[in-house]
């Protein structure tokens, strides 16, 4: 089954919106995790590149 990142990331937004509301003290770490996250597949790509 192919996930398009299309329709990952609403579903990731709509989670962390839900989880905020709930316990807010979660804030902080959720925004951590989702940066790193999004930092890293986009780094992904890059590190098996070569260039000269």
């Amino acid at each position: 089954m192919h996930m398009n990142i299309i329709l990952i990331q609403p579903l990731v937004a709509l989670l962390i919106g839900i989880l905020i509301l709930i316990v807010p003290r979660l804030l902080n770490y959720l925004i951590a995790i989702y940066l790193i996250f999004i930092g890293l597949v986009g780094l992904f790509p890059h590190l098996f590149t070569t260039t000269i």
